[in-house]
């Protein structure tokens, strides 16, 4: 009895393991990043070319190397600011060569981005920040609004600013608000642009630490930075970029 027991487990353990391995194998098969041989130009002239880079469903990137080095730029042609020309280019099943500019907001509902400079709107209070946002990806429901609006506040622990304006917030606040926005139509993938390279080092790890929380449910990220002290204190996947070329750099925990 006993033995039939104990090779049912086995069993169950092993088709668990199974189970998961062609999970991960299909997730290399369809990355939610897909870039062959890319030339990314802006106002004509070539900042990277010959771009390779492949991000699975949930993994952590970083992004670094100098300034002016084309990070960036990168970042820009997968939510559809700088149009791609050359080369393969597909981010979750969406061909950037062949984005027009009406299918670009498409693209955007799909995506969330950060920014360094937070971009929130002076003159809206926070939650009109985020209705404008809902209003521009065709939300109508003001009740369905109301309550995606009251989920992502309490998401970033800001339920309370609600009706401030964006000059009434410390950086950090408005760094998490600007998280809260990206956040709003469960997007499959936050794409950062120097999330904490406004921030002092206390909050910046209040930051990471939110963007590591979201990461930890699934959600891929994908983040250029400079700052290596979050990367030492939160180690992913990290990815340099120099002279055209990407190195993968081995994470260090």
């Amino acid at each position: 009895m006993w033995n039939i027991i104990i090779i049912y487990f086995k069993l169950t353990l092993e088709i668990e393991s199974f189970v998961n391995l062609v999970k991960r194998i299909k997730c290399k098969m369809n990355p939610v990043i897909y870039l062959n041989n890319v030339t990314i130009t802006q106002s004509g002239v070539d900042i990277l070319s010959g771009v390779n880079l492949s991000i699975n469903k949930g993994e952590f990137i970083y992004l670094i190397g100098k300034t002016g080095v084309g990070k960036s730029s990168l970042l820009k042609i997968l939510y559809g600011d700088i149009p791609v020309k050359t080369g393969e280019a597909n981010i979750l099943d969406i061909n950037l060569v062949k984005l027009n500019n009406n299918k670009v907001p498409f693209l955007r509902r799909k995506l969330g981005v950060v920014f360094q400079d937070f971009k929130l709107l002076p003159n809206k209070t926070i939650k009109q920040n985020l209705e404008f946002v809902l209003k521009a990806t065709e939300w109508k429901d003001s009740s369905k609004t109301n309550k995606r609006i009251s989920e992502v506040l309490k998401k970033v622990k800001l339920e309370d600013v609600i009706n401030k304006y964006p000059n009434e917030l410390s950086g950090g606040e408005q760094q998490r608000i600007a998280i809260s926005r990206a956040l709003l139509n469960e997007p499959e993938i936050i794409i950062a642009d120097e999330p904490t390279g406004n921030l002092d080092p206390a909050t910046s790890l209040e930051i990471m630490n939110l963007i590591k929380e979201i990461n930890n449910n699934g959600t891929t990220i994908l983040i250029a930075t400079h700052d290596y002290d979050i990367i030492s204190k939160f180690p992913e996947k990290t990815i340099r970029i120099e002279k055209d070329r990407f190195y993968e750099l081995s994470k260090k925990n």
